[in-house]
């Protein structure tokens, strides 16, 4: 991070809350004390997850990657989020972070949360926006670069950065196989950050900040925010 990037964003952003914060509170809003809570595509130390040990009957997370350091309290799959070993209505709330940009087959995710979800359950994801200029560049980048690029802009570990697919990244894609799956759309919303990506330079950071102050002023401008907010719900009666 440059100096001026750190100056501008405690600027602009220090009352600005981050889309993470906004998906758990989400998650806090539905989440009850006798819930069954899924993390789909948890993390290997299932960060987000261990934050509601105690506040629901049961945690369970799922992921393809080996778990580490995962407290006690918390069940642990490894598995394909379309092929979830739990019995069918089992689960009250499924949330998932980051995680649906890199669905190849989100088809038969949508249906394999319908079949595990409880009547009356919710899915809540946060996930990128096709259309923001972040995951367009992204796009044109080939697959094999990307965990390279990750590490030398976030930091993050070039084995927890996994290929992109964004099939199910636009209000139409959501509608769609959501439909498909026998889910209804509750809310869909776009989401806006500070342009995180360009933090390694002063100038290119501020460029980043104008573009996003003035997508986030204008409604008629959200569909070019970085982030889609989507809760699904499974009906209390399947026709």
């Amino acid at each position: 991070m440059s100096t001026l990037s750190e100056t501008l964003l405690r600027k602009y952003y220090a009352n600005s809350p981050h889309p993470y914060q906004i998906y758990e509170q989400r998650v806090d809003h539905l989440l009850t004390s006798d819930a069954v809570l899924l993390d789909a595509g948890c993390g290997r130390t299932v960060p987000v997850l261990k934050k509601y040990l105690g506040r629901a009957q049961r945690l369970i997370g799922v992921e393809l990657v080996d778990f580490t350091d995962v407290p006690a309290g918390i069940d642990t799959y490894n598995a394909d989020l379309s092929d979830i070993p739990l019995p069918d209505a089992s689960v009250d709330l499924i949330m998932s972070r980051s995680v649906f940009e890199h669905l190849t087959d989100p088809d038969s995710v949508y249906k394999e949360f319908m079949r595990i979800l409880r009547p009356g359950g919710a899915v809540i994801f946060l996930t990128a926006n096709m259309w923001d200029y972040g995951t367009l560049v992204a796009r044109l980048v080939p697959n094999r670069f990307h965990a390279r690029i990750v590490r030398q802009v976030e930091g993050r570990m070039e084995e927890d950065t996994f290929p992109t697919a964004y099939r199910t990244n636009t209000r139409t894609d959501v509608e769609r196989l959501a439909a498909s799956a026998g889910l209804r759309v509750e809310s869909f919303e776009y989401l806006s950050q500070y342009p995180n990506y360009l933090m390694f330079n002063g100038a290119l950071f501020f460029l980043g900040v104008c573009y996003e102050k003035l997508i986030s002023r204008f409604e008629a401008l959200r569909i070019l925010r970085g982030w889609i907010l989507v809760t699904l719900r499974k009906p209390e009666t399947i026709r």
